[in-house]
């Protein structure tokens, strides 16, 4: 569980590092295109949820992100998820509320800067990567795991002899 504690750590480092590289540079220019009508990083207070929802409940956002980073950080440590796949998807979507997080109780908003204007998106930042990224980790581990079950109990009825002779031949026996 160190791995995964450094691996959160090292997640809200790097968003909070370009955050303030984000305020102290581009925030005076606005927008620095990388691509020109492609990718830009654009400086934007984001005073909402997600994309801007939730502006005028600041608070309400505020109390459920907690809530959530909590639970999310006791099921973690408590449960110690035997995948490495499922503990670094966690460690990235608590990493990512965090780094969020500190951003709207020290500013009272969230600096977002990636702008890929290329497919017309919101404005987001790495945090928000961050919990993009360890959602679709924990979606493929969940698609994964049913796909395995459904599979293992698909063998397991189609010829419970045929399991008991792959485990004879297989070394299955404890001699």
């Amino acid at each position: 569980m160190i791995v995964t504690a450094a691996i959160m750590i090292l997640c809200v480092l790097l968003d909070q590092v370009t955050k303030l590289a984000v305020v102290e540079k581009l925030a005076p220019i606005g927008t620095y295109p990388l691509i020109k009508d492609i990718f830009h990083f654009t400086y934007v207070e984001n005073r909402g949820a997600a994309f801007g929802m939730l502006a005028d409940h600041r608070w309400v956002f505020m109390i459920l992100s907690t809530a959530a980073i909590a639970v999310m950080l006791v099921w973690l440590f408590l449960e110690k998820p035997k995948s490495w796949w499922i503990r670094v998807s966690a460690a990235f979507v608590i990493a990512g509320g965090i780094g969020n997080m500190i951003d709207r109780v020290r500013l009272g908003y969230v600096v977002d800067f990636i702008d890929c204007r290329f497919i017309d998106f919101y404005v987001f930042n790495v945090a928000d990567s961050f919990v993009c990224i360890g959602c679709g980790m924990f979606l493929v581990a969940a698609i994964y795991m049913e796909i395995m079950e459904q599979k293992n109990k698909k063998s397991a009825l189609s010829d419970p002899a045929e399991s008991e002779n792959a485990e004879e031949t297989d070394g299955g026996s404890d001699e």
